[in-house]
């Protein structure tokens, strides 16, 4: 599961032109992330900090007291009602001791009848049922050495559950109908499942655990102008005698029950191939034409994977299919993942945009999650960490370290963030949700800890273990502990000091770092300084790296004390002391540089992370003419990202500043090879008072990068001339992200009555994650055109804030109608969305 379904689009070029129109009423702007030497201050002894972790019920993994063996489906649907109706034909028996009685997970069913089956004969059986659960009695006891079989009839709304979902999952109805009624003619039909973490059966009865398995037979019923997905292989196509037809998919390997899944649509199906294994990408017709542009990494990410892990890619095909109002960021049900459709990029989106991240973290699911899978919610990381490194690993194969260090920075930036205010340990069995369990500890900080696992043991030791992880515990559910030991197994070293402090306790080392030189010795301190009652003293081992007279020598060592010091042996003074020099620890460090110290360190150190450190560290010393010197050099760097990075710092000079550094970044901003530099370059010539450049911002406008002329929409617009709301209608029709929020950006305190109509379209059709967005510039607009306050708009607005299933664009429109609150009628309204929320997040800001 990825749940970054809020779109990567940037806001930057956007607030620096709100900011830059002083009309920032009405949009709020976004949250910094802290940076990774943010540190936190141990909380006084009669206080309990925000973050502290929080006591809830214990939340075991469930008891089995039968055993799903196989389940055939046989489906078909309702597009009206948006029903399901089915028959269900489950093979079990007792997990251990005898049972008379069957249980069965079942949210919202009519249920037509239960069976007991023998051949092709089937016995009513009697059954309870509550709307949650059908226990179905038996025709007899049942040892754990007897099969049986029941057939269930039933029909399946998920539409009338309950509302439920989380920040990962938004929704959980099971089953999604897209457009059932074809009322929007912009929107396919279509039919998609999304199972985590246990609403599979609110469209199927079924032991809804990730520590139950079945094999699986799916029989779908559709019209033939659909093309239907499911688990495995597919067997057959067979058409009816009333016009539908039936399509027949098989898996033969056992998964739990929430990794099945159903996709049916009018797809392009772009066919391609890993072995002698098919490798299908489900798209839209539109796209038909990028698919493999889009997904071509995935059969090289399947080599990579079974190659380094030797274990080879375990399922009978692999799939992804993209849908339309996904409820997360992308779902790795077993052999076929469901993405959201922000992965359908044209020809155009294609030059500033990739999506190999979430394709490599789906794929790595695919072993971890499906192959093996977690016991439990408490256990998720076991799932989520894997994929979520898996990002990483394929990053520093494919586009190399640098890449990979970006990754690693921004993993332990969500983690610190998120840290502000929840830390709990990795593996947590006292949840007060298990959608809960979806974080950036799960996640992000979950992929760090393996990458300083990783740097413990090596490399061979590493893969080799996981070979054992893998190899051991296949179609079984796990829990951390068997992760360790397959560890210890292949290394020989107890590791429980590791695991037990990284994902038994909460929190993350912060330390303090200082370092003094005397007499050839130098003496590096290093204080632990995290709150030790809720986080524990922790044992670090690292690397230092010392340079002196123009040399580099690492140092090993290990931390293990709350204070301690280290001294080498050093010739001459040091140059530069370089704490962690591998860049592997999660946590925060303080270690107060000296500017001459960090100029040495971007000069004579190689990687991303310790150069952008470098250049962070010394953004506030700007004008200085070394500083200024450093970032030239970055501008030069063969890392789009540093050259990106200079750019925006030098973006903070003044005018008159600006000038030893404008030539170059006026040539960058025509001519670098990377979209995203040439447009932070035109956003920086913009912020100088840059109406000179007119003539280049013309030019841009033209670009072949998305990202590029929408920076140079802002860029245009902020040079005042009198055309530019003529010139920038020609971007009106365009359906780009980028384009979409930087015109938004402008209207908002631009446009005028005129483009009313616009912003009414984007809130009707604009994706997800970018209406977002688009909402905030709307309340702008709402808040300086009178003529906007019509009826259309705020129900539009109302629809939004109480349907939308991402719950930060419910709030978001929610924000919008706030524009308006002085109003009677809006007052009402509002009130009206909030009693209907059921977010405790949105609750909480509604207050």
């Amino acid at each position: 599961m990825n749940h970054r379904f809020l779109s990567a689009v940037s806001l930057a070029a956007t607030m620096a032109f709100l900011v830059s129109c002083n009309a920032s009423k009405g949009v709020s702007e976004s949250s910094k992330v802290p940076a990774a030497t943010t540190t936190h201050v141990a909380a006084p002894a009669d206080s309990v900090p925000a973050w502290a972790p929080k006591k809830f019920a214990f939340n075991p993994s469930r008891t089995l007291e039968n055993d799903l063996l196989h389940t055939t489906l046989r489906v078909s649907f309702d597009w009206q009602k948006q029903y399901l109706n089915g028959t269900a034909e489950i093979t079990a028996k007792p997990w251990f001791y005898p049972q008379n009685t069957l249980v069965l997970d079942a949210k919202g069913f009519d249920i037509h009848a239960v069976s007991l089956l023998k051949g092709t004969d089937g016995m009513p059986l009697k059954y309870d049922y509550n709307g949650q659960q059908l226990t179905i009695h038996l025709d007899k006891t049942y040892t754990r050495n007897d099969k049986y079989v029941v057939e269930i009839s039933y029909t399946a709304k998920p539409n009338e559950l309950p509302a439920g979902g989380s920040t990962a999952i938004t929704e959980n109805k099971g089953l999604y109908f897209i457009n059932p009624l074809k009322q929007d003619p912009d929107k396919p039909q279509q039919i998609w499942t999304q199972g985590e973490t246990e609403a599979n059966s609110a469209w199927f009865p079924t032991t809804d655990s990730p520590n139950e398995r079945m094999t699986q037979d799916v029989y779908i019923t559709v019209d033939p102008k659909f093309t239907t997905l499911s688990n495995g292989a597919f067997v057959y196509s067979r058409k009816n005698a009333d016009g539908t037809k039936t399509d027949y998919w098989k898996q033969e390997l056992p998964a739990a029950p929430y990794l099945t899944m159903l996709a049916i649509g009018e797809f392009a199906v772009v066919k391609d191939k890993w072995r002698d294994k098919e490798v299908n990408y489900y798209v839209e017709p539109a796209y038909k034409g990028t698919a493999k542009k889009i997904f071509g990494h995935t059969s090289e990410m399947m080599e990579f994977f079974s190659t380094k892990l030797g274990v080879a890619y375990p399922w009978a095909k692999y799939a992804q299919v993209v849908v339309r109002d996904f409820v997360s960021g992308a779902m790795e049900n077993t052999s076929a993942t469901v993405l959201m459709e922000d992965l359908q990029l044209n020809e155009r989106e294609l030059l500033d945009k990739n999506w190999d991240g979430i394709i490599a973290h789906e794929l790595f699911h695919q072993w971890f999650g499906d192959y093996v899978t977690t016991e439990s919610w408490a256990n998720l990381p076991l799932n989520e960490s894997f994929a979520n490194y898996s990002e990483y690993l394929w990053a520093e194969h494919k586009f190399g370290p640098d890449e990979a260090a970006y990754l690693q920075r921004d993993e332990l930036d969500q983690y610190l963030d998120e840290a502000q205010t929840k830390r709990e340990p990795l593996i947590r069995y006292y949840y007060k949700d298990r959608e809960d369990m979806f974080d950036s500890h799960s996640y992000a900080k979950g992929g760090r800890v393996l990458h300083m696992l990783r740097k413990l043991v090596g490399d061979d030791a590493w893969w080799a273990s996981l070979n054992l992880y893998l190899t051991r515990n296949k179609f079984t559910a796990v829990e951390i502990a068997e992760l360790r030991m397959a560890f210890e197994d292949v290394t020989g070293r107890d590791l429980m000091w590791f695991f037990d402090q990284w994902f038994a306790k909460p929190g993350h080392p912060e330390l303090k770092v200082t370092h003094t030189y005397q007499n050839g010795q130098l003496a590096l301190h290093v204080v632990q300084q995290q709150d030790t009652t809720y986080m524990p003293v922790y044992r670090l081992p690292l690397q230092v790296a010392v340079w002196a007279n123009g040399k580099r020598t690492d140092y090993p060592i290990v931390i293990e004390k709350a204070d301690q010091t280290f001294t080498f042996q050093v010739p001459a003074q040091p140059q530069l002391v370089l704490f962690d020099a591998e860049n592997q620890l999660l946590g925060t460090v303080t270690d107060d540089k000296s500017q001459q110290e960090l100029l040495f360190q971007f000069n004579n150190t190689k990687g991303y992370a310790t150069k952008i450190e470098a250049m962070e560290k010394l953004q506030d010393k700007l004008p200085d003419p070394e500083v200024v010197e450093m970032l030239q050099t970055a501008l030069k760097s063969d890392y789009w990202r540093l050259r990106s990075a200079a750019i925006n710092i030098l973006s903070n000079l003044k005018a008159n500043e600006a000038t030893v550094v404008e030539g170059e970044i006026q040539r960058m901003a025509q001519q670098d090879k990377q979209g995203a530099v040439r447009a932070d370059a035109i956003l920086a010539l913009a912020g100088w008072g840059g109406a000179k450049y007119k003539n280049l911002y013309e030019q841009a406008l033209k670009d072949s990068s998305y990202q590029v002329a929408a920076s140079a929409i802002l860029a245009y617009a902020g040079t005042g001339a009198p055309d530019a709301k003529a010139r920038l209608a020609q971007f009106d029709q365009e359906k780009s992200d980028d384009i979409i929020l930087s015109l938004a950006a402008y209207y908002a305190v631009q446009g005028g009555p005129e483009k009313y109509d616009w912003f009414m379209k984007q809130l009707r059709q604009t994706k997800s994650g970018t209406l977002y967005f688009v909402l905030q510039s709307f309340g702008a607009y709402l808040a300086g055109n009178n003529n906007a306050n019509r009826p259309e708009a705020i129900a539009l607005l109302a629809d939004i804030a109480q349907n939308n299933n991402i719950y930060q664009v419910r709030g978001s429109a929610y924000q919008a109608l706030m524009v308006l609150s002085e109003q009677p009628q809006i007052q009402e309204l509002l009130k009206k969305i909030r009693e209907n929320e059921k977010d405790e997040r949105l609750l909480e800001m509604y207050k």
